[in-house]
This record gives structure tokens, sequence and C-alpha cells, in this order.
């Protein structure tokens, strides 16, 4: 059965997260740094208590299994609960489901071993250490079968060198999950593992932090890494040898539409920031809301969203159906290829009704707009995923007569008039 309406009981805590957003959490962003340095005692005092109600009201990392502290919410009650979360930079911190621990997490509940489980993933679930996920490098973007960072068996360790790119966080990460190449002559999505890598791991050298945007050298956080000789014990190999590929992809899945859903927040803050703009500032002719050009933006920017988030709410739903990332890996790519589009166009009609002020960092537009750049990045470039979107919905089309095709009315006419024909005779017969 199809249901637009979300359960009573689960629409409660979602007014209780709405409220104790906008009240509690908001209000952090202007005043404190960065959420993943757990160093700043000023923020963890505050932030503390503030996630101990959240463990109260039962939303503490909700997307974990009930075994690991969670909820085991699936999707669609994620993407309702994310729809909240994403208004505000600390609201995935204080609510313990912040990537790319989040995505660690998972990854270390589903493949790791006790031993990792008990000094890594615990502290990171207890919102006392932070994390990094080490995929990408210079040469080869997001392709993995591009990867050259090795990691080769050396007695009982591993010996990792190469170089990633655009690791996030990792200058805050107490632990980074590091792809790297461990069987090369294996089959392209078979040659990579991964490994988990201590910070302090002698070799491992941060050679710069950079910036998204126009973000200063002191908050720039998405790292280029070398690992020279990083040397690691074989127990910190996780999962299988060779697996990394479809490890990988099991996190990104749930990554993707969690990016989704947290954008949806920003372009509703957009939004309502348009139609406060419409109805409060006035020009000689008249306020804004009365101008056509206005409307047009309004209509288009609502359409928009609302388009996208039945979009990302049914292929959330899908996933719970399915209980399989591979079996919705079209719906999945069509939401990302989506997201930054519409996230751009909402903002910057927003921008453009604000006039100067738009684009002054006094407004929240500027920094949206490259956020919405990020998000054509993120999880793979947009082109990544509207090709094979595109390919599979080809392998699934029939072909039709290769002349004219299935849509040619002179050909549909001659075979209506076979067919009708033939079912007078049958009545005529039959009469």
């Amino acid at each position: 059965m199809w249901d637009f309406e979300t359960e009573p009981d689960y629409q409660e805590k979602l007014d209780w997260v709405d409220a104790f957003v906008r009240e509690e959490i908001e209000p952090l962003d202007l005043v404190l740094g960065d959420p993943y340095d757990k160093s700043d005692e000023t923020a963890r005092r505050l932030v503390r208590p503030l996630q101990q109600q959240v463990r109260d009201q039962g939303l503490w990392a909700a997307h974990l299994r009930p075994e690991l502290g969670g909820q085991g919410y699936g999707q669609v009650r994620l993407a309702l609960l994310n729809e909240l979360l994403g208004r505000s930079r600390w609201a995935p911190t204080v609510f313990g489901c912040q990537a790319p621990d989040s995505g660690n997490a998972e990854i270390l509940a589903h493949f790791g071993t006790d031993g990792q489980k008990q000094r890594y993933l615990q502290p990171l679930l207890d919102g006392e250490i932070s994390s990094c996920y080490s995929m990408t490098e210079p040469q080869a973007g997001a392709d993995p079968t591009l990867f050259t960072t090795r990691a080769v068996a050396d007695g009982d360790d591993w010996v990792i060198e190469g170089e990633k790119w655009f690791s996030s966080n990792a200058r805050h990460a107490s632990f980074l999950i590091v792809m790297a190449v461990t069987d090369p002559d294996a089959a392209p999505h078979d040659r990579m593992s991964m490994f988990i890598v201590p910070r302090e791991t002698p070799g491992l050298t941060i050679v710069r932090d950079a910036g998204v945007g126009t973000e200063s050298p002191e908050h720039s956080s998405h790292a280029y890494l070398r690992y020279d000789g990083v040397r690691v014990p074989g127990d910190h190999l996780l999962g299988e040898r060779g697996r990394a590929f479809a490890i990988a992809q099991t996190r990104l899945g749930g990554g993707r539409i969690h990016h989704g859903m947290r954008t949806i927040a920003q372009m509703r803050r957009a939004f309502d920031l348009m139609l406060e703009r419409a109805v409060s500032r006035s020009t000689r002719t008249g306020r804004l809301a009365d101008m056509q050009s206005t409307q047009d933006k309004v209509a288009e920017s609502w359409i928009d969203l609302e388009q996208f988030r039945l979009l990302l709410l049914r292929t959330a739903w899908l996933i719970d159906r399915h209980q399989d990332y591979r079996s919705v890996r079209r719906d999945i790519a069509a939401v990302k290829v989506v997201m930054p589009r519409v996230y751009h166009d909402v903002v910057q009609r927003a921008m453009q009704l604000h006039g100067a002020l738009g684009i002054s960092n006094e407004m929240p537009f500027s920094a949206m707009m490259v956020d919405a750049q990020v998000m054509a990045i993120a999880d793979g470039p947009t082109e990544v995923h509207r090709q094979p979107l595109a390919r599979q919905l080809l392998r699934e089309a029939e072909p039709g007569e290769p002349l004219f095709g299935s849509g040619h009315l002179p050909s549909r006419a001659d075979a209506a008039r076979a067919h009708v024909a033939a079912r007078l005779e049958h009545l005529v017969a039959n009469a």
C-alpha cells in the first residue's frame, strides 16, 4: 500500500526534532567552530547535554542497528529525520549521524572484527572521536579502477604507499579508512582492500588541506594525503582482502541518499527566504510578490523542490522494500543527478531576489551555491551516475520495427483496422 502520511508516533518525534533543531542547535552554527574538532572543550560541554537529550528521545545514531545503539530505521524514516537535521551543520553531530563518521561506522559494524569494533567503532558511536574516509586519488578522482595507492604484505603487517586526494576531515580524525590496491593482477573491482590507519601512524602526512569555494586555510578540511611507507598491523585489514569495492558500495549507496535528504532542508531554507523577501520588499511599482517574474521564480522553485522530494522519498521506500542498494541503483543515480541541479536553481532564484544582499556574505546563498556544486561532485560526479542510468534504461528497452518504430501512426492505423475487421467478422459469424 502506498501512503503519503507519517505514522503518528513517529510524527511526534519529528515534531520534537523540528523544535529542538530550531531552538537549541541552529544557534550553535553561528557561534561554534568545526563540529569534527573534538579538542574544542567549550563545544563539547555545550553539545554533550544536547546529545543526551537526543539519546533520551531514542534518536541517537538512528541509522544503526539496535545492537549498536541505534534504532535501525529504514530509509524513509531517515529521510524524514534528515530533512530536519539538514538545516544545521551541527545537527548531525548532535544526533550521532554526521558524515563521514556515519558511513565509516556502518562499514565497521558490518565488516569489522570484534577488536576493530572495540577500538574504533565504539568511540565513534559515543561521539568521542572523528574519522576520515580516504578513497579518491589525484590522478583518478573517484574511479577506483585507476587507483595506484598500494598496500603490500610485509610479514604480519601491511605497508601502504601512495597519495589520496580530498580525504575529508583528516585533520581532525583519530583514524582513517583507506582503500588501496592489494591485488593488481585481479579483475578491476577485485584489486583493492580496505585498511584502518590510525592518524598518528608514521609516514602519514597531510600535504595540505584544500578548502571548498572561498574557505580560508584554517577552515579547509579536505586533505591531500601522502602515505609513505605507512605500516599497519595485519589485523587492521577491514573486511576481506580484495573486497573494498563491494564494501564501498554498501557505504556509498546510503550516503548518496542521505546527502539528498539533508539537501532538501537547505533548499527549503532558501525557498522560505525567497518567500519572505517577496512579501517584505517593495519597489516603485509595488511588492516583489506582485511581479510576474517573482511569481515565476516561486512557482518553479516549489515545483522543483516537491518533485525532488518525492523522487527521494520514493527511492528511500524502494530501498526499504528491497533491502538491496544494487536493485535500486537506477533510482539512487537519478537522485544523485537531479539533486545538484535543483539545489542550484532554487538557491540562485532566492539569491537573485535578494539583490546585492543575496550575493553578500551576510546571507547564506553563496555558500549554498558552492554546496550545490559540491553535491555534483561528492560520492561520484554527476556524469558518472547519468551514464549508467541511461545505459540501464536502454538495456531494458525493447527494439521496435527498424524503419518507423512502434509510434508510427499509419502503421498503427493499419493494425487497428485489421484488428477491428477481425472483431467484426467474429461478431457476424456468431450473430
